[in-house]
């Protein structure tokens, strides 16, 4: 089967979209299908067409739904698309009526989508390469910092992911806390820039390294005691399942994307934008090896769900379900 992908991102960037669409590509090359990735659709004979963001990609959609009438037609979304786009943008919404199936991320994510929209939904978990086995646990805990307790943030300088809260949670910390927020992701805007070396300088407990190679990524991640994800808002940030498999326990703001992830009843969340509660989580996860120790156990417990097999065997059904709905053009 020719499959198109197509991601807004630009080729070359490490824009979680671009990175989720070169995984689903690896999975369907893997099953013997031609993939290509684009940021647009040009018009090429395509026998399916996958389009991650309803309302950026809409263009490339209605546009295959013209040029090849009665193939079938994915549409994967955001965090932004479920819970912005939809309620303010009739290209989203056009998007999702003209899909034949609907990707979400994470299972809360049906709850935004209308009773039509949802039928057509299957969730699909990003998945992990496993990290531990390339870092035992012994390793690992040989490798952190004996000075510092390290919490990393992971993710681009950008207002959605409020990229700041775990720094200015540090600030309120007691002086004899050993925290240091490491902050690893490039600044999307100049000002974005200014403000992390301004907290740099103004606060001793956070250092923003910028942009980093993944395996640096990985190698803080894994290093870390533990991770933070403040955003405002997440389709079902890749982030989380990273820091799961890789044993590194999560603090997150309580955002559905999350919720979907770690579940209801995960003992990790603060309240979105609340400075003062994520500081009691990070006092509390530092002196309290007991609560400490139940984080772990939990993401421990998540992590089959990021299991790299599982994502390419939900890729193969849904495909399988498709190709029984359609039969593929012979140009």
């Amino acid at each position: 089967m020719r499959i198109g992908i197509i991601t807004p991102a630009p080729p070359g960037s490490r824009y979680g979209n671009r990175v989720t669409a070169l995984r689903w590509a690896g999975f369907l090359k893997r099953s013997g299908h031609r993939v290509t990735i684009g940021q647009e659709y040009e018009g090429e004979p395509l026998d399916l067409l996958i389009a991650l963001h309803a309302r950026r990609s809409h263009r490339s959609i209605t546009r295959f739904q013209r040029r090849r009438p009665g193939s079938p037609l994915v549409v994967a979304l955001t965090g932004t698309d479920l819970y912005i786009d939809l309620k303010r943008s009739g290209r989203a919404r056009e998007s999702l009526d003209l899909a034949t199936r609907i990707i979400v991320l994470q299972p809360k994510a049906r709850e935004e989508l209308r009773p039509e929209w949802r039928d057509k939904a299957r969730v699909i978990f990003q998945s992990v390469a496993e990290q531990r086995k390339k870092s035992p646990e012994a390793a690992r805990k040989a490798s952190r910092s004996r000075r510092f307790f390290d919490v990393c943030v992971i993710g681009h300088l950008r207002a959605v992911k409020d990229p700041f809260r775990a720094g200015r949670a540090a600030r309120l910390l007691p002086e004899s806390s050993r925290i240091r927020v490491v902050h690893l992701g490039g600044a999307m805007s100049e000002e974005m820039a200014r403000r992390a070396r301004a907290e740099m300088e103004t606060n001793p407990r956070y250092l923003w390294l910028g942009e980093q190679p993944p395996a640096r990524v990985r190698r803080v991640l894994l290093r870390s005691r533990l991770c933070v994800l403040s955003s405002r808002l997440e389709g079902g940030a890749n982030v989380v399942s990273e820091a799961v498999v890789a044993g590194t326990p999560v603090l997150s703001s309580r955002i559905a994307g999350s919720v979907g992830l770690l579940g209801e009843d995960y003992p990790g969340y603060f309240t979105t934008g609340d400075t003062t509660g994520l500081a009691e989580l990070l006092r509390r996860a530092e002196s309290d090896p007991c609560f400490l120790a139940e984080l772990e156990e939990r993401c421990e417990s998540l992590a089959p769900l990021f299991d790299p097999a599982l994502e390419e065997a939900a890729w193969a059904e849904l495909i399988e379900e498709l190709s029984k709905l359609f039969t593929p053009s012979g140009e």
